[in-house]
């Protein structure tokens, strides 16, 4: 018997005195001790679904249609009384930001034991000893001093962790999981999920696993239901749907993802983006048809519906049998890396750290005896969990911060001045949201440096901005948008497009597309490789996620506890590795094959640097 059952759920939003559609149509069925996967980009309403059942709408949304029923109750028409009981005891949901979920003011304990108090332990003492036996079974150390510690004490993957106990704290029979392992570490992302589905098959609970990564989903879920502008688009057992998927957008998904076996292909990038929520409600046909690269004039006539397209295996789309024709696009031709032509070089490299209050004070070393060189019109991946010295190597190589011990020399010999540096080297953050000033329209924000260099007329701004914002692949006219009005990628793209207005020799990329959606980072991943074409330049580019690094770059530095443990070419670095390191993070990618067995290891010790 099913434990949540969807029949012809729809939700709509009024706003602006518009009754709008969120999600239209959906039916699936999740029965206990079964995980079903939610997968689609930014948009698709992934999220909204999980709110949806966890009934946490949103003022203005609400169910219009359909009904969703959870152990045989009608939620939608359940008094809401009994629906908030339901919450955390039978319902629970582990959120996307684990940092944004937790106070930041209470501390670990007192958190978890307002949450166990709910769920009727009545003494301290009772919500004490069950938050610890919690701790431990979803394997954080050193509970009795974690209690006291606050969320910033912690790390990102503890706090995760944090979560994760107190949504099984009350044995549920449904727990909702929005994209747990966003933005994590490659390690800390296995770990996360090897947890879930542990915890899930010792309580026997049900899970909603909210991801937009199709590998993952495939291989930790059992059913996979696709949605696309709030729609389903395919719904099937989750092997089958990722080797033979049916419909051509999930096929496209699976194509935007780079492969870590096998010859590098091209990715195939989407055009343009889901249509905007104002736009669903004047839908007529198939949503993906007009980015969809077998779509025909049929696909915009109605809506198609979900027909079987094998036994349990359903699909949205009148071209389900052309799915299978859907390739990556040939791969496109790249200036070799200079040999031998170095232009920069890190020499011995240390930073370390004073760390502490006035009367304790302690030194932390971040980077030990790090040297390697960057040669001309090379794209350089360094790899390594968070707390590896990646970011703070790549602040001493901009110049933002000195090294302790050490020298960096560049081809061209350069003093110290960020004026000088700029035209050597300069840096895409990681985050466009809080790089970009949201007060500053774009086509000032792209000619910054030409602002901070005091020479160039307004005129010669605006022109210099059109040919940025062209080069980068974004109308002209959008020079006068503010950041606010772009999406993630075109955020990311303006985020470029500031760092190349100098036009300098390297670029230093961390974590640039890092919790995007892998059709907005196969753009961006061939946005660089084109740039590479059109403007010789090297990059240095950091990121957790090695497939994307194997597509990328020509060689690769692995980094642990502030040293390099590994380096050389990419592929030789991935197929035959040296360090013990270097097999652990191979080997908390979940697979190509959603056949091959995928078991990471669970924890290591927490003493200091673990999630």
């Amino acid at each position: 018997m099913s434990l949540l059952v969807a029949r012809d759920l729809s939700v709509s939003a009024s706003i602006g005195g518009e009754t709008l559609p969120v999600l239209q149509s959906l039916c699936f069925s999740l029965a206990p001790g079964k995980i079903l996967g939610l997968v689609g980009e930014s948009g698709a309403g992934k999220s909204m679904l999980g709110l949806t059942i966890a009934q946490m709408l949103p003022p203005g949304f609400a169910c219009s249609s359909g009904s969703l029923s959870f152990g045989g109750e009608d939620l939608i028409a359940m008094p809401a009384v009994k629906r908030r009981a339901l919450l955390g005891r039978d319902i629970a949901f582990i959120p996307q930001e684990p940092l944004s979920a937790l106070n930041p003011v209470l501390t670990i304990g007192q958190q978890i034991g307002e949450h166990l108090a709910r769920l009727g332990l009545a003494t301290a003492a009772e919500r004490k000893a069950r938050a610890l036996a919690l701790f431990d079974s979803v394997h954080l150390p050193q509970g009795e001093q974690l209690l006291d510690r606050y969320p910033h004490q912690i790390s990102g993957g503890m706090c995760q962790r944090v979560l994760i106990a107190m949504a099984f704290a009350g044995k549920p029979r449904l727990v909702i999981a929005d994209e747990p392992t966003t933005a994590l570490d490659v390690t800390i992302q296995a770990r996360i999920v090897r947890l879930i589905v542990d915890m899930q098959k010792r309580n026997h609970t049900a899970v909603v696993f909210i991801t937009h990564d199709l590998r993952l989903a495939t291989h930790i879920c059992d059913d996979i239901l696709v949605l696309y502008a709030g729609r389903p688009v395919e719904y099937g057992p989750a092997r089958r749907l990722f080797s033979a998927p049916a419909h051509p957008y999930t096929r496209c998904l699976q194509l935007a993802s780079p492969s870590m076996r096998g010859e590098r292909r091209a990715l195939l990038a989407l055009p343009e983006r889901m249509p905007g929520l104002r736009a669903w409600k004047d839908l007529r046909g198939c949503a993906f048809a007009p980015r969809c690269p077998v779509a025909i004039a049929g696909c915009s006539q109605a809506p198609p519906a979900l027909a079987e397209t094998a036994p349990g295996h359903r699909a949205a789309c009148i071209r389900s049998a052309e799915t299978g024709g859907i390739v990556a696009p040939p791969p496109t031709a790249v200036a070799p890396a200079g040999e031998h032509q170095p232009v920069l070089q890190a020499q011995r490299l240390c930073k370390t750290f004073a760390i502490g209050g006035l009367f304790r004070r302690m030194r932390f070393s971040a980077l030990r005896d790090v040297s390697f060189e960057l040669r001309r019109n090379e794209f350089l991946g360094i790899v390594g969990e968070s707390g590896s010295g990646k970011t703070t190597l790549a602040r001493l190589l901009v110049g933002l911060e000195t090294p302790s011990q050490g020298r960096i020399r560049f081809a061209t010999e350069v003093s110290d001045t960020r004026r000088q540096r700029r035209s050597e080297i300069q840096l895409v953050f990681q985050d466009p949201q809080s790089a970009l000033n949201p007060r500053r329209r774009v086509g000032t924000i792209v000619t910054q440096s030409l602002e901070a260099e005091g020479t160039a007329t307004p005129a010669a701004r605006a022109e210099r901005a059109r040919e940025l914002l062209r080069e980068i692949g974004l109308a002209p006219e959008m020079a006068a948008r503010f950041p606010a009005q772009l999406s993630g990628g075109q955020k990311q793209r303006v985020n470029i497009a500031r760092a190349l207005c100098a036009s300098p020799k390297i670029l230093v990329a961390d974590e640039i597309v890092s919790g995007l959606d892998v059709s907005v980072q196969a753009q961006l991943l061939d946005l660089l490789i084109a740039l590479r074409r059109q403007r010789p330049f090297s990059m240095i580019f950091i990121s957790h996620d090695l497939s994307v690094v194997r597509y990328l770059c020509d060689r690769v530095l692995v980094m642990y506890r502030g040293e390099i443990v590994e380096s050389g070419a990419t592929g030789e670095v991935f197929a035959a590795p040296k360090h013990p390191y270097t097999r652990a993070l191979l080997a908390a990618m979940p697979p190509d094959d959603p056949s091959a067995a995928w078991a990471p290891a669970l924890f290591e010790s927490d003493a200091g640097s673990a999630p």
